[in-house]
């Protein structure tokens, strides 16, 4: 049997394009069925899920991005990172993941919101002293309580998030509002935790809360807190992430004190998943280290 070379184009290209749904398809298999591995604690009128593992005398906070979960954000660093150096604890922010019912309810200090909840948990499951690993949302959250609470953090490692929006971090966020447009890799995680019609909902939810917050505090999310850090932070900079640009950056290096950088000349905004490894051990070292 003979081909003409168009033909032989439309072949690979079909043989491609069932290859891409073929990994889609395994992709939300994976994450179709979240187990819920952690607990349930109530914090006020919030039930906030959580997952702990590990036993080492370092207790750690693992904040996620936004619509984010510990499962979906952190499995790298709950599996990965050293269970007799370190106690983790990975949540779900409240209305995210597992931590519902209820739904999210968005304000135009969500931020603040979830950090103080944070807080309230690591006071609940009695640990009065910890380190945070915040990513994108998190990050910021984690920029909050290290500025809030200084006593209570003993190190910060922050990447992919910062103290402010631009307008053209609003516009980077309308560009992809249709999650139709997200990449695989990144898009099946949340259908799988949240299903297809629900999450694109949320993150629509998500979108408008941004805009108004960068409306309500001409992009000034958490700025005045940096100066109150106090605490050892690594801030760790994926080169090709497209959230988290270098003017974010030089604004966190400039305005926190005892501030380490790290860069990654691959890095995109989900280095610690796709560089897994070298982050884990990146993280290991600054928090074992005096």
């Amino acid at each position: 049997m003979f081909f003409s070379k168009a033909g032989v184009r439309g072949l690979v290209c079909l043989r491609f394009r069932m290859k891409l749904e073929f990994k889609a398809k395994e992709q939300l298999k994976q994450y179709s069925n979240f187990k819920n591995l952690g607990k349930k604690i109530k914090i006020g009128d919030t039930d906030l899920h959580f997952e702990k593992v590990g036993s080492g005398p370092h207790h750690v906070l693992l904040l996620p991005g936004a619509l984010g979960s510990a499962q979906t954000d952190f499995k790298p660093q709950l599996n990965g990172l050293s269970h007799k150096k370190f106690s983790l604890v990975a949540w779900d922010p409240p209305g995210y993941g597992h931590s519902r019912p209820p739904q999210r309810k968005f304000s135009t200090n969500f931020f603040y919101q979830d950090a103080e909840l944070a807080v309230a948990l690591m006071e609940k499951l009695e640990i009065s002293k910890f380190s945070i690993l915040g990513w994108s949302d998190g990050a910021t959250t984690g920029l909050i309580i290290a500025g809030r609470y200084p006593d209570k953090v003993h190190k910060l490692c922050t990447w992919g998030g910062g103290s402010y929006a631009t307008k053209e971090d609003v516009d980077k966020l309308e560009d992809i509002r249709d999650v139709s447009r997200w990449s695989v890799k990144m898009r099946e995680p949340m259908v799988g935790l949240y299903g297809k019609d629900y999450f694109q909902q949320l993150w629509n939810e998500y979108c408008d809360a941004f805009q108004l917050l960068w409306k309500h505090t001409n992009g000034d999310i958490c700025c005045e807190e940096l100066s109150n850090i106090e605490c050892p932070t690594l801030i760790i900079f994926g080169e090709k992430d497209y959230f988290f640009n270098s003017d974010h950056l030089e604004f966190l290096l400039k305005n926190i004190k005892n501030t380490k950088l790290h860069k990654m000349a691959d890095g995109k905004h989900n280095l610690h998943l796709h560089f897994a490894k070298e982050f884990n051990t990146l993280v290991e070292e600054f928090l074992s280290n005096p």
